[in-house]
């Protein structure tokens, strides 16, 4: 894994975790300060917040409110006068899921890229929304699949693609009216294939507005499409990247034409990952050089074997060191679940009582430290693919390809 894959990778995984907070009230704070802005400005505004709060009626609410803020004035004391250059994101509120219990905690996200907003909220939920807009800041591509009748018309991003258009023509109902020529028929039916045209060209405008577009890719059966490909009636600074025949002109013709483009656009996110997944289950099913577990990926790490690592984005698994309050018993855990909820797991398994966690270790972080210490290449998967979701149902989001046995 890159050091850019990495740090995209840690930063979905902050966003998934404060997308999961939920205030008692309107006491979750959210500070967004843009990059390179003086800081001075945006305490003397909370100070003023500070003071507002003493006006909010419920006594709870009010005091968590001012809690927050006063983290939050903590943490810009140790920024050096000026936000970070791509600015800084801070989020802070009671988090505890436990009624009348309160814990105020602040998390502070450097974004990957600048932040184009400055703002500051207080509402039930962190405000995350600048933030994951950044994840769909990836390339992106338009779709189209068309015939003499009907076009759907679609941008692929990331690795899931969304319709944005459906059209069809009238063109191909050619019944002669009376009176009508044959010559003044085809003109006419010629005039409403460029319209059609036309209004495919009008709805890939749409393509424009994307942020890092790499370009079109155009399919369908038959030869409308290269007729309409002669007419280019679309916006010159559109680039189409090729065009390929495909059976149908729906979602399942969108679908064929991405798995028929692989060649154009091979490094794009589903295509290279529906192909690695593919590999690593085909080996899984035929006994090949692959392997899944933790502790069979641990061990084949340590006796430099993997050639390849594969782990999921909801891929989760911490080692916990319990103590039981009431026996004294000492134990270690492992556990799926997130941070957040492994009081969950304190649960002493010899008398039953509840324990405190004396340490705990994330298990990825250390398999990734040493995949890094080995040479080996980490390959970072989404659950948004078919493939992507059934490998991490089936294999917990971690799995490798080895070099030997």
């Amino acid at each position: 894994m890159s050091q850019q894959s990495k740090e995209m990778y840690e930063f979905k995984k902050q966003l998934k975790a404060l997308a999961n907070f939920q205030g008692k009230g309107t006491e979750m704070i959210s500070l967004y300060i843009g990059p390179n802005m003086q800081v001075s400005d945006f305490s003397g505004k909370l100070r003023d917040e500070f003071g507002q709060a003493s006006n909010i009626k419920s006594k709870s609410t009010q005091k968590n409110v001012q809690g927050a803020i006063e983290r939050v004035l903590q943490y810009l004391k140790t920024l050096d006068h000026k936000a970070p250059p791509n600015g800084v994101a801070i989020f802070a509120g009671n988090i505890s899921e436990h009624e009348g219990k309160i814990d105020i905690q602040l998390f502070a996200i450097i974004p990957p890229s600048p932040l184009t907003t400055s703002f500051y909220r207080c509402e039930s939920t962190f405000q995350i929304d600048p933030l994951v807009e950044m994840l769909e800041q990836i390339g992106s591509y338009g779709l189209v699949v068309m015939d003499g009748k009907e076009a759907t018309v679609a941008i692929l991003k990331g690795k899931i693609f969304k319709v944005i258009r459906t059209l069809t023509s009238t063109a191909h109902q050619k019944v002669m009216k009376g009176g009508q020529s044959a010559a003044r028929f085809q003109r006419i039916h010629e005039e409403v294939v460029e319209v059609y045209y036309k209004r495919i060209g009008e709805a890939m405008d749409a393509f424009l507005t994307q942020k890092n577009f790499k370009g079109i890719i155009v399919g369908g059966p038959g030869p409308a499409k290269e007729d309409f490909m002669k007419l280019k009636p679309y916006n010159y600074q559109l680039k189409v990247l090729g065009v390929v025949d495909t059976g149908y002109t729906d979602e399942v013709g969108l679908r064929e034409l991405l798995e028929k483009s692989g060649d154009i656009i091979a490094e794009q996110e589903a295509i290279k990952e529906k192909k690695l997944l593919n590999d690593f289950m085909k080996a899984i099913a035929t006994g090949g050089l692959a392997t899944y577990g933790y502790d069979e990926i641990n061990n084949a790490l340590q006796k430099n074997q993997i050639a390849k690592l594969i782990v999921s984005e909801g891929f989760n698994l911490f080692a916990l060191k319990l103590k039981c309050n009431q026996c004294g018993n000492e134990e270690e855990k492992i556990t799926e679940l997130e941070e957040e909820k492994h009081d969950q797991e304190t649960i002493c398994s010899k008398c039953g009582s509840r324990g405190k966690i004396l340490a705990t270790k994330d298990l990825l972080t250390e398999l990734q430290d040493l995949a890094a210490a080995k040479g080996v290449e980490i390959e970072l998967v989404s659950q948004d693919t078919a493939e992507g979701e059934q490998f991490f149902g089936t294999f917990h989001g971690l799995g490798a390809f080895l070099r030997y046995r």
